[in-house]
C-alpha cells in the first residue's frame, strides 16, 4: 500500500469529490482525503463490500437476502422508535451493547463517511447509546440498523422498557459470567493442590487426571465468561482498529493454549488457575464500572431533572410544576419562546414551531390542531395548549442540548487525550509484550511467556481514560443536587478557566413578584382581561409580574402576537390592538429620567397608563464581593440607569455597569472582552440574552419557575442557588485539580506495573488482580476526593 500526491483532477473513489491538489492512492484507487481512504479500508475488509456499490452514490444500498430487520419497515414500529421525524429528517437513539472503548466510539461517529445519507452520529459512552440523524428520503431506519449490524455494532431494540434492557439484562448476563468464572476458579484451585503442596508419590498419579479436569473447567471460562473479549477482538481485526479487548483476548488465548499443551504433553501443570482467576477478576472490574456508569446515568437522568417548570392547566387555571412531575395526559401551556418538553398533541392556539433545537433548521413549522408536536421544538408565536402523549425523557432533552448545532469551539484536551489513548496505547502495548517475549525466549521460555502474558494484562488504559469522565460525572452530580444543571462534562473544565463574569439585571440578579408592582392609571375589567391575555403569552419577568398582579383570568383568543426583544408586545385580541412595553414601543419615543422600571399600556391607540416596578435583588448578591480579585464582574442591563446608585454596592467601579443595552450590544460587549484575551461567563435570563449566552465562553441561564431552556446556554441555574455562585466556581477548579492528580495515579500504576511485567517476575494472576484494582482505585479516589471538595465548598 502506498500513498502518493497527484496534481491532476480526478474523482475520489469513495465520495466522488474532485481531488484538485492532493490525492491518496491505494491499489490504483484515488481518494480525496485520508478519511475516505481509511473508511474504504474498513469497508473493503468486511462484509460491507458486498452490500455497497462504490461506483454509484456511496449511499446506494443493494438488496439484502437477510430479513432479520424487515420488521423495521413497519411505520408503526418506526414511529415508536424514532425521537423525531419530518418529511426530510429522522432522529433515532439506539442502545449499543458492544461499545467498549474509544476505538468503538471513533468508528460509530464515522457513519456519515460510510453513508452520506447519515448526517451525523454521536456516542454517549457512559450509557452505550448512539444518536443518529439521517435523511429519510435516501435511507430508512431498517437500512441504518443493517449498517450498524454489518460493522459489528447491532443495536438492542426493544419497544418495551429500554432502561430495563440497558441496566437489567446486560448486568444479569455479566453476573452469570462472573458466577461461572468464580465457580470454575474455585474448583481449579482445589484440583491444583497436588501441584502446590507436592503430595506423596501415589497421589501424584492424580496430578495428570486433575490436569484434564482443569482443562474442562477452563472451557466455560474461556468460551462463555471470556467470550466477549474474543468477539470484540475479532471485530477489531475486521475493522483494523485495536481496542483494549484485543490484548486481553490475546493473553487469555495464550494462557489457554499453553495450559492445553502442557497437560497433553505432561510437561507441566499449565496455568488453568491463573486463566480462571484472570477472567474472574477482569469481569469483576467490568461489573464495578457498569454499576458506576449506571449510578451516574441514573443520577443525571432521573433524579436531577432540569430546574425548569412546566405550566399545567387544571380547572381552566395554569400552575407551574417541576419537569419531573409531568405525566402523559397532562394539558400544558407553552408560551412564546418556550421549549416543548415532551411529545404532545396540539389542542389550542396557532403553533409555529422552531425545530432548530432538534434538527438545526431554524425555519418555523406550522402545526394544525390534533397534530403531534415533538419534544424539543420551541414555540415562536402566541401561547398554545397541548396534551402530553409521551412521558418526558430527561436523557433526550440532554441529548438535544448537546446537539452539534449548538456546540461551540472549545478546549478539547480531554477528547484529544482519549483519541491518542485509543490509537496508540494498544499498539505500544503489543510492541512491549512481544519485545519482552523475544528478550526472554532464548534464555527462559517460561519466563518469556509469563512476561508476555503479564504485560498484556497489567497495562490498563481504562484507568487513564476513565479518570476524567468519572471525576467530571461525580462533579456533575454535585452540581445537579444544588440545582445547577450543566450541559456536559466539558463545561466543568470551561468554568474553571473563567476570569470574567457578565451579569444581566432583570430576572438574573433581580427577582420579581406581584407585590412589587404599582399601576399608574385606571384599568377597566375589560382592559385588565385584554392585558392579561396578551402578557400570559410571554415569559419575560415583567410580563409574569403583570399577570401575577392581575390574578388568574380567563384567556381570550389572540389573533396576532409578536414579542420584540427589549421593547415589548404587539397583539390583536377581539379586534383590539394592544401595545405593551417600553416608552419607545408604546409612545414612539424614549422617556428620559425615569427612576423606576415602567411598562406602558396602550389599547386602540389610547394610553391607559403604566405599571411601575420596584426590583428586589436576589439573596447572595453580597457574595459577589467574594469573587474579587479572582474574577472581574460587569453588569449589562436593557433598562435605564435609575438603579445605578443601588447597584454600586455590588459593582464597586462605575465603569463596570452599562445600561440601555440591546441584545446586540450585549453580544458585542462580550466579543470585545474576548478579544482582550478574557474568558467570559455570561449569566442571563436565557431568552433576551440568548445571543450573548452563546457568544460567551460559558453561558448560564438563570430560571425561576419558568421554562428558560436556551440551547445557546451551557448551564441552567435555579434562582435559589444564585448565592452559591462563588462556591460553584471554586469547586470547578477543585475538580480540574482532582483530574490532574488522578492522571498522575493512573500513569504511576501503568509505569510500575509494566516495569515488573517485562521482567517476568509478575504472575499473570497478580496482573489480573491489579488491572481491575487500578480502575476501582480511580473510581474510589475520584468519588472521595470530589465529595470531599464539595463538603469543603459547602455543596454536599
Amino acid at each position: 500500500m502506498t500513498e502518493s500526491k497527484t496534481l491532476e483532477k480526478v474523482a475520489c473513489y469513495h465520495c466522488g469529490d474532485d481531488c484538485l491538489t492532493t490525492g491518496y492512492v491505494m491499489e490504483e484507487k484515488t481518494f480525496c482525503c485520508h478519511g475516505c481512504k481509511s473508511v474504504f479500508e474498513i469497508l473493503s475488509s468486511s462484509k460491507l463490500a458486498s452490500y455497497y456499490s462504490y461506483n454509484e452514490h456511496p449511499g446506494a444500498t443493494r438488496m439484502r437476502t437477510d430479513k432479520r430487520f424487515e420488521y423495521l419497515s413497519s411505520a408503526d414500529i418506526v414511529n415508536e422508535l424514532v425521537d423525531y421525524t419530518d418529511s426530510q429528517i429522522s432522529i433515532v437513539t439506539f442502545f449499543i451493547p458492544h461499545i467498549h472503548c474509544s476505538s468503538c466510539l471513533w468508528l460509530l461517529e464515522q457513519l456519515n463517511s460510510i453513508n452520506p445519507a447519515i448526517h451525523y452520529s454521536r456516542v454517549d459512552f457512559l450509557k452505550k447509546q448512539l444518536n443518529i440523524r439521517f435523511d429519510n428520503k435516501k435511507i430508512n431506519l431498517q437500512q441504518v440498523v443493517e449498517l450498524l449490524y454489518d460493522i459489528g455494532y447491532e443495536p438492542l431494540i426493544s419497544l418495551q422498557d429500554i432502561i430495563k434492557k440497558q441496566n437489567g439484562l446486560s448486568k444479569d448476563n455479566l453476573v452469570q459470567k462472573i458466577a461461572v468464572a468464580g465457580f470454575c476458579f474455585g474448583n481449579v484451585m482445589l484440583l491444583s493442590f497436588p501441584e502446590y503442596f507436592g503430595l506423596a508419590d501415589y497421589e501424584t498419579t492424580f496430578k495428570h487426571f486433575f490436569g484434564w479436569l482443569n482443562i474442562l473447567f477452563t472451557l466455560p471460562v474461556v468460551f462463555y465468561s471470556g467470550g466477549g473479549y474474543f468477539a470484540a477482538a475479532w471485530q477489531n481485526l475486521k475493522q483494523k482498529v485495536f481496542g483494549i479487548d484485543f490484548p486481553l483476548a490475546l493473553g487469555i488465548g495464550v494462557l489457554f493454549i499453553r495450559t492445553c499443551i502442557e497437560v497433553i504433553t505432561r510437561s507441566g501443570a499449565g496455568f488453568a488457575d491463573t486463566l480462571c482467576g484472570l477472567v474472574f477478576f477482569l469481569l469483576i472490574g467490568k461489573l464495578v464500572q457498569q454499576k458506576t456508569y449506571h449510578h451516574i446515568s441514573f443520577e443525571r437522568d432521573y433524579r436531577s431533572f432540569f430546574p425548569v417548570a412546566v405550566h399545567v392547566i387544571e380547572n381552566n387555571l395554569d400552575k407551574p410544576i417541576p419537569l419531573a412531575q409531568l405525566k402523559t395526559g397532562h394539558r400544558i401551556l407553552i408560551r412564546h419562546n418556550e421549549i416543548i418538553p415532551a411529545d404532545a398533541i396540539l389542542l389550542k392556539g396557532e403553533a409555529l414551531i422552531d425545530f432548530s433545537f432538534v434538527t438545526g433548521e431554524s425555519v418555523p413549522v406550522k402545526k394544525t390542531w390534533g397534530e403531534v408536536v415533538y419534544a424539543g421544538g420551541r414555540q415562536t408565536g402566541e401561547a398554545i395548549e397541548l396534551e402530553v402523549v409521551k412521558p418526558v425523557y430527561q436523557s433526550y432533552l440532554t441529548q438535544l442540548w448537546n446537539n452539534e448545532a449548538f456546540t461551540r469551539q472549545k478546549d478539547n484536551r480531554m477528547q484529544t487525550f482519549n483519541q491518542k489513548i485509543s490509537r496508540y496505547f494498544t499498539i505500544v502495548l503489543l510492541a512491549v509484550a512481544f519485545g519482552s517475549l523475544l528478550f526472554w525466549l532464548p534464555t527462559d521460555a517460561g519466563r518469556g511467556f509469563a512476561a508476555f502474558t503479564a504485560v498484556l494484562i497489567v497495562a490498563c488504559p481504562c484507568a487513564l481514560a476513565l479518570s476524567t469522565p468519572f471525576t467530571m460525572s461525580a462533579a456533575l452530580s454535585i452540581f445537579d443536587r444544588n440545582f445547577f444543571y450543566l450541559k456536559n462534562v466539558a463545561v466543568v473544565e470551561q468554568m474553571a478557566a473563567i476570569d470574567t463574569i457578565v451579569f444581566d439585571k432583570t430576572g438574573t440578579i433581580t427577582k420579581g413578584s406581584g407585590k412589587e408592582i404599582k399601576m399608574e392609571g385606571l384599568l377597566s375589567p375589560k382592559d385588565q382581561l385584554l392585558i392579561y391575555s396578551a402578557c400570559v403569552n410571554s415569559t419575560h419577568p415583567l410580563s409574569r409580574m403583570i399577570c401575577q398582579h392581575l390574578g388568574n383570568q380567563q384567556r381570550l383568543a389572540i389573533k396576532r402576537y409578536a414579542e420584540i426583544p427589549n421593547l415589548g408586545i404587539l397583539a390583536t385580541i377581539n379586534d383590539h390592538r394592544l401595545r405593551i412595553g417600553s416608552s419607545k414601543l408604546v409612545l414612539g419615543y424614549k422617556e428620559i429620567g425615569d427612576q423606576v422600571s415602567k411598562v406602558y399600556l396602550m389599547v386602540d391607540e389610547k394610553l391607559l397608563g403604566f405599571f411601575e416596578f420596584t426590583h428586589q435583588y436576589r439573596d447572595g448578591m453580597a457574595n459577589l464581593e467574594n469573587l474579587e480579585p479572582a474574577y472581574r464582574t460587569f453588569l449589562l442591563s436593557g433598562d435605564q440607569d435609575h438603579e445605578r446608585e443601588e447597584l454600586i454596592r455590588f459593582f464597586k467601579a462605575p465603569d463596570t455597569m452599562f445600561f440601555s443595552q440591546s441584545p446586540q450590544s450585549k453580544l458585542d460587549f462580550i466579543q470585545a472582552l474576548q478579544q482582550q484575551g478574557r474568558q467570559v461567563m455570561m449569566m442571563g435570563d436565557g431568552l433576551n440574552d440568548a445571543g450573548a449566552l452563546k457568544q460567551s465562553n460559558l453561558g448560564i441561564a438563570v430560571t425561576d419557575d419558568v421554562n428558560n431552556f436556551s440551547p445557546g446556554s451551557d448551564a441552567i441555574m435555579d434562582g435559589r442557588s444564585f448565592h452559591k455562585l462563588p462556591a460553584f466556581l471554586r469547586f470547578s477548579k477543585d475538580t480540574v485539580n482532582i483530574i490532574r492528580f488522578s492522571f498522575l495515579i493512573s500513569l504511576t500504576y501503568n509505569l510500575i506495573g509494566l516495569s515488573y511485567a517485562v521482567s517476568g517476575r509478575l504472575s499473570p494472576l497478580i496482573a489480573a488482580i491489579l488491572m481491575p484494582l487500578s480502575t476501582v482505585t480511580i473510581i474510589a479516589f475520584t468519588s472521595v476526593a470530589t465529595h470531599f471538595a464539595a463538603r469543603k465548598r459547602k455543596l454536599a
